[in-house]
């Protein structure tokens, strides 16, 4: 048995251009991921901009935790787009769960209190929503040209 089963991209009927988005976001998920696992402070003061005078050993930690956790899902999500494509609707809704659930806790429950936005809440609303065109795009099949 293989690390790799055989690709499935033949039996996918979506556009390519959504293949192509699920990739491109598999790489936007490894750039912080290697950023809050490789950084000293993961990010989180020279970055986001998070008082590190208190509580910075967790604080780190937590953000390598979360780099840890985006470099592996990140290349999941590059291989669907590469070799896996009759996933792509599956790896797109998951990236609009987790997004969504990032922009829900950033804008409306936890992080709304704040006065202080990192980047990543500016970015998952619209990673949110673009995933989901995607999504909805990778559902419809491919029209082929008449021969």
């Amino acid at each position: 048995m293989s690390l790799f089963p055989p690709g499935t991209n033949a039996h996918y009927r979506g556009p390519v251009i959504s293949a192509w988005f699920l990739m491109i976001a598999g790489v936007l998920e490894i750039a912080p991921g290697c950023i809050h696992y490789l950084l000293p402070d993961g990010g989180a003061g020279v970055i986001a901009g998070i008082d590190l005078s208190a509580g910075s050993e967790t604080i780190i930690r937590v953000f390598a935790w979360m780099g840890a956790v985006q470099i592996p899902f990140g290349a999941l999500l590059f291989l669907i787009g590469l070799r896996y494509r009759s996933l792509v609707p599956l790896g797109l809704l998951t990236v609009v769960v987790v997004r969504g659930l990032m922009s829900i806790d950033a804008w409306l429950l936890k992080g709304a209190g704040s006065d202080h936005h990192p980047p990543e809440h500016f970015a998952s609303p619209v990673a949110t929503v673009l995933a989901l065109a995607f999504l909805v795009l990778s559902l419809r099949e491919r029209r082929v040209a008449p021969t």
